[in-house]
């Protein structure tokens, strides 16, 4: 499986803004973003008073932004982006429920991990059981009815039982539901566009892809 192996900081810098890749580092002092906002590489602090930029470029980076945000690339980004095309609705909402009904993300929006990344991980190394059944791909997409919960053998790991202590239930969003007793979750519904991230712009992605 591919994974991105470079620093995630610098995808913040080139995005302009925090899209909170290394879970609770970015909401501490030692966010690399604090420090160095402008974009990487050479000319990276003149390319931040760029005056005019193209449509192409705008569709672009809106693209590549909600790509990172969720850690997905782009040969499987299309893929979802030609699914969201045959579901009836609009192309851009139906690309981002798609991202957001991933397995890593769901495992991320219960606070069953810090970042999306760590939940990858987490999935990967078989910590989670989906409806009954082991599942290690962070791509499974999930439906309403889905049962999530953290195996049995899994619990007695220092993550989860630091996390059984401090798992934060005010974070869930609405179509998801939280037991902390049991460091499970259950998906109430499809996720709407209003539970998802309103800086994300569905629209110029759609844009994008239509002129190419």
């Amino acid at each position: 499986m591919a994974r991105y192996v470079d620093s995630v900081c610098k995808l913040c810098r080139r995005e302009g803004e925090k899209l909170f890749l290394k879970g609770d580092r970015c909401y501490s002092q030692k966010c690399s973003f604090e420090k160095r906002s402008y974009p990487p590489g050479l000319h990276g602090r003149q390319a931040q008073f760029r005056r005019k930029e193209s449509d192409y470029r705008v569709q672009l980076r809106a693209k590549q932004k909600t790509r990172r945000v969720y850690g997905v690339f782009e040969r499987q980004f299309r893929r979802y982006f030609r699914q969201a095309q045959h579901q009836k609705g609009l192309t851009g909402v139906n690309l981002l429920i798609i991202l957001e009904s991933r397995l890593d993300n769901v495992i991320y929006r219960l606070g069953l991990a810090s970042s999306r990344a760590q939940a990858r991980q987490l999935i990967n190394h078989g910590h989670f059981d989906v409806n009954g059944r082991k599942t290690n791909i962070p791509s499974f997409l999930v439906n309403p009815g889905d049962n999530i919960i953290v195996r049995e053998n899994s619990k007695a790991k220092p993550h989860f039982k630091e996390l059984a202590k401090n798992v934060d239930g005010g974070r869930v969003p609405d179509w998801l539901e939280l037991d902390q007793n049991n460091l499970s979750g259950r998906v109430l519904s499809k996720p709407a566009r209003e539970h998802i991230d309103a800086t994300l712009e569905e629209q110029l992605i759609v844009e994008y892809y239509s002129a190419r």
